[in-house]
C-alpha cells in the first residue's frame, strides 16, 4: 500500500514511522524536512493527561490517558528523547492562586500541599508560594529530540514538498496531519492558536521536576532539561501571527521569576512562536475524511496542546485505519464528521 503523509510534524512523522513499520510504502511531504516549522518545535513535551483534560471536551480524558500509557515503550522504541518521570509540582503564588489550582487539584484527586512541603521537594521555588500539589504520573519528553529521531528513522521517504491540493498527491491512501495547514487541505475547522514560548539556559540542577505554576492570575510552565535549559510557556493567543511580543515574554518571565527567583541567573537563549491547531472542542480530529476514486483521505489533526502527548497513540489508530479499515472505538469521538 502506498501512502503520502501531509505534514511532518511529530503527529505526521509519528505515523509514518508506524506505517513504515508495519510494511507500508511510505511518503511524507514536509514543507521544511530540516527545519523548525510546526508546533513541535515550540512545545515543551509535557506528558499530563490530568492537567491538559480539566474540564474539556469529555471523550479527551480517556484518549490522553490511554496514550500517556503508551509513553514509556514509545519512548524506549526510540532512544534518548529526554524522557524524564519525575513528576510535575503544580505551585499558586497567591491566595487567589491557590482558590484557582484547588479546582483543577481535586479534579485530578491530588493532595494539597503546603508551602513548606513545595519547598520540601523543590527547594528553588519561592519562599512566597502558598500551596501545589504533586503530580508524580505527569511526565515529560523533548519534542526536538523526538522529531529528529522520526526523521532518522524516515531517511530517504521524507520530501521537501507543502502539499496545497490534495488531487495532486499519487497515493492509494492519504494521511493529513498538516498541523494548522489541515483547515485549507479539508475545510475542517482547524484554527492556530498562538503561543509564545522561552528558553533559559542555566547550570543543571536547578528544578527537580516540571513546573506548573499559577503567579498573581498568570500561568506558566517550567519544563528543566538535564543540560540546564528550562522552557518557560506558553501564552495562548487567538491570533494567527508569528510576532514576538513584549508583554508575551514579560508575562511568562514575570511569572516565572516570581515562582523560582534563581532563573533570574539563567541566560535567554531563545524565544519562539508557533500555533497550536485548535478545534471548536478541544479534541483532535482522527478518521476517515472521505471516500476518492482509487484512494482514501484519512485526517490526523487539531491535537491542540496535546500533539506530543497524543503521538503514540494517535500513530497507532491511524496506521491500524489505513491498514485494515478499522481502529479502536476510541476513536470514534474524534471523527471528522462531527464538525460537518
Amino acid at each position: 500500500m502506498r501512502v503520502a503523509v501531509a505534514g511532518g510534524g511529530i503527529i505526521g512523522l509519528a505515523i509514518a514511522a508506524e506505517l513504515l513499520a508495519r510494511g507500508a510504502d511510505v511518503t511524507v511531504h514536509d514543507p521544511a524536512p530540516d527545519g523548525r516549522d510546526g508546533a513541535w518545535h515550540v512545545a515543551a513535551g509535557m506528558l499530563a493527561p490530568g492537567g491538559e483534560s480539566a474540564f474539556e471536551y469529555p471523550h479527551l480524558t480517556r484518549l490522553l490517558e490511554a496514550s500517556h500509557a503508551m509513553w514509556p515503550e514509545f519512548a524506549a522504541s526510540l532512544g534518548d528523547v529526554g524522557y524524564d518521570t519525575a513528576g510535575t509540582l503544580s505551585v499558586a503564588l497567591t491566595a487567589d492562586d491557590v482558590a484557582e489550582s484547588a479546582r483543577e487539584w481535586r479534579h485530578q484527586k491530588l493532595a494539597r500541599l503546603s508551602g513548606s512541603q513545595v519547598r520540601d521537594r523543590e527547594p528553588a521555588i519561592s519562599p512566597r508560594v502558598r500551596a501545589g500539589a504533586f503530580a508524580a504520573h505527569e511526565h515529560q519528553a523533548d519534542p526536538r529530540k523526538v522529531v529528529a529521531v522520526l526523521r532518522e528513522r524516515l531517511k530517504g521517504r521524507i520530501v521537501a514538498h507543502r502539499v496545497t491540493d490534495l488531487s495532486d498527491v499519487d497515493a492509494d491512501v492519504i494521511v493529513v496531519a498538516a498541523g494548522v495547514g489541515t483547515a485549507a487541505l479539508t475545510g475542517l475547522p482547524i484554527r492556530p492558536v498562538k503561543g509564545q514560548v522561552l528558553r533559559l539556559r542555566g547550570e543543571p540542577g536547578l528544578l527537580r521536576h516540571v513546573i506548573d505554576g499559577a503567579a498573581d492570575g498568570r500561568h506558566v510552565y517550567l519544563v528543566p532539561r538535564a543540560d540546564g535549559e528550562v522552557v518557560v510557556g506558553a501564552t495562548q493567543e487567538e491570533r494567527a501571527d508569528l510576532h514576538t511580543t513584549a508583554s508575551g515574554v514579560h508575562d511568562l518571565l514575570r511569572a516565572a521569576l516570581d515562582l523560582v527567583p534563581g532563573l533570574a541567573e539563567h541566560e535567554l537563549t531563545e524565544v519562539t512562536v508557533g500555533h497550536r491547531p485548535g478545534t471548536p472542542d478541544n479534541g483532535p480530529v482522527l478518521g476517515a475524511l472521505d471516500d476518492s476514486p482509487g484512494r482514501r483521505i484519512v485526517v490526523a489533526a487539531g491535537h491542540f496542546r496535546n500533539g506530543i502527548l497524543l503521538a503514540p497513540i494517535t500513530a497507532r489508530l491511524i496506521a491500524d485505519l489505513v491498514l485494515t479499515g478499522s481502529a479502536d472505538p476510541i476513536i470514534d469521538g474524534f471523527a471528522p464528521g462531527r464538525f460537518r
